[in-house]
């Protein structure tokens, strides 16, 4: 890509000066060269000093037989800064998964003793165009769990 049309600012913001574009998504590049998409910077938590990658976390939830759609966000911990929070929508006709579940996998992608707050959910609050708002639901856990972000500004 060589820019956006007819917008500058947007253009420098997204390509540096020796012409590489960052999009903001995370990728691996196996050994025969291929590249996967494994996330988004902007969904990226951290966890006492630790980076956690929410689609890790979700991935291993989805393998679950009880899982039909999860997503994972941090909420704000006075402790460790942010903390791993998952909603979890369950197959038709199951109950929602446990925290256990949800912890177990928050550790399994290199968190070390982490805990897990999950929320049972029928849907997403989605945009428009059916894409996930974490935003939304990191806000709902908020007021929910009665926790407050700190102002570090």
């Amino acid at each position: 890509m060589r820019g956006y049309w007819d917008d500058d600012a947007r253009t420098r913001e997204a390509i540096d000066a020796a012409g590489w574009m960052h999009s903001g998504d995370l990728a691996t590049i196996d050994a025969q060269g291929y590249c996967n998409i494994v996330g988004r910077v902007k969904d990226m938590l951290i966890r006492g000093g630790e980076n956690v990658y929410p689609r890790e976390i979700e991935e291993y939830l989805l393998r679950h037989p009880k899982v039909h759609d999860v997503q994972v966000f941090g909420v704000p911990d006075a402790k460790y800064g942010e903390e791993v929070c998952a909603w979890i929508v369950p197959r038709h006709g199951r109950r929602s998964t446990s925290r256990r579940s949800a912890t177990s996998a928050a550790a399994r992608s290199r968190t070390t003793r982490c805990r897990a707050t999950c929320a049972s959910s029928t849907q997403f609050p989605l945009t428009a165009t059916g894409k996930a708002q974490k935003f939304e639901m990191r806000k709902a856990m908020i007021e929910q769990l009665g926790l407050r972000t700190e102002r570090t500004a």
